[in-house]
């Protein structure tokens, strides 16, 4: 299966699931791989369900008001539409894997973006009324208070050893004269002592911030040219050869701290592309790529491989993210996903996601007070200390 670069959509794995599994099983069961599972009452509450009818399990997930990531879709009733929450696990019965696959067969994915693919394997499962919806499983759980559950999932942050230092961890912040005043302060006000090597990149030298001007002009969108030549800087006149890079926007808000434990987990001298993924055309031979918003984590040695391509923007206001995500592509250099970095703000996010999560990172100031969402939610907190204590002895007793 390794040969499909787009299987984490899971969708174009249905053909080879339906013809390996399709006579001798009744179910496909999906999971996170810090779901753990009690076989046992996982096969009883199968059971419960007739194997030779259609059927869409998992704990349901739903919106409270429309959101931008997802397209803002039922947005006269947005809780309407269920979709699974893949970190308690979901289930196919074998009858709906086949469907899924003999359609797949005749007509082939066609959405040019994945962004939450939770969401858009539940639309593509529903078509509109025609296929089945999501029935919710209460054995299907994110936390182990019920002793009824089947799954339960560990919201720790994964931490593999001692968090990297703050000096290797450099962070480059994208910005431009029209935001120097509005968004820069909030940065200054929030994350930006959890950093120990910060510039701010800009259009416009203005030294009591400072920012520095790399001869780039400021463009609406994209900003492809930019981000280029903040690697090439990086890369070039870097002389203490800080092991990582973070390349934010001035309206992203992130944890630093956290992000140091999340990195102990990863060698900065493997080619290492870090942060929320997303995916264009991955049904038609497409790539996926790292969305800029949430943060964009690079070790030396990716940014490395990547310059001496030559790989680069075919214009200064090209999609920076996506550009980065098809030369890596062409490496050969895979993407690596955190769930834990956000492209939106925690209100585009249904409750129950991130109840189980200890976020990263969140973009977007966007009718929201950022300075409360980075103290409710990023902000290093007293348990966010016991927490790794607490995880530890786990990971040791295990």
């Amino acid at each position: 299966m390794d040969r499909h670069d787009g299987a984490w959509t899971i969708l174009p794995l249905m053909p080879d699931f339906s013809a390996s599994y399709g006579r001798n099983s009744s179910w496909i069961f999906f999971c996170e791989e810090d779901t753990r599972i009690q076989i046992v009452k996982l096969l009883e509450t199968l059971r419960r369900f007739d194997k030779s009818k259609e059927w869409f399990l998992g704990k349901a997930l739903y919106d409270e008001e429309s959101t931008i990531i997802h397209h803002y879709a039922f947005a006269e009733n947005p809780s309407v539409f269920k979709f699974p929450d893949f970190a308690a696990g979901w289930a196919l019965s074998i009858p709906l894997v086949n469907k899924l696959a003999n359609k797949l067969k005749s007509e082939p994915l066609k959405s040019d973006f994945t962004i939450d693919l939770k969401h858009e394997i539940a639309l593509y499962i529903w078509q509109k009324g025609n296929g089945p919806h999501l029935t919710p499983v209460p054995e299907f759980c994110t936390d182990d208070l019920n002793s009824h559950c089947a799954t339960t999932f560990n919201n720790f942050l994964p931490v593999c050893g001692d968090p990297v230092k703050k000096e290797d961890i450099f962070v480059a912040i994208k910005t431009c004269q029209k935001f120097h005043r509005d968004r820069i302060p909030i940065v200054k006000q929030t994350w930006e002592s959890e950093a120990a090597l910060v510039e701010y990149y800009s259009d416009y030298a203005e030294t009591s911030i400072p920012t520095i001007d790399l001869g780039v002009p400021n463009t609406e969108r994209g900003h492809c040219g930019k981000t280029f030549a903040i690697l090439e800087r990086f890369l070039n006149s870097n002389a203490s050869k800080t092991p990582w890079l973070v390349i934010v926007d001035d309206d992203t808000l992130i944890s630093v701290y956290r992000l140091r434990k999340l990195l102990s987990c990863y060698d900065p001298n493997e080619p290492v592309f870090l942060g929320e993924r997303y995916g264009y055309g991955l049904g038609t031979g497409g790539y996926s790529y790292i969305t800029g918003g949430g943060g964009m984590v690079f070790s030396r040695e990716a940014i490395q491989k990547l310059l001496a391509s030559k790989c680069q923007c075919y214009s200064n206001d090209a999609p920076d993210d996506m550009v980065l995500g098809m030369c890596f592509s062409g490496l050969g250099i895979p993407i690596t996903h955190s769930p834990l970095f956000h492209q939106a703000r925690p209100m585009d996010y249904p409750k129950g996601y991130l109840a189980h999560q200890i976020p990263i990172s969140f973009h977007k100031h966007w009718n929201i007070d950022p300075v409360k969402v980075y103290f409710t939610w990023l902000a290093p907190k007293m348990e966010d200390s016991f927490t790794e204590k607490k995880q530890r002895h786990i990971r040791e007793d295990l």
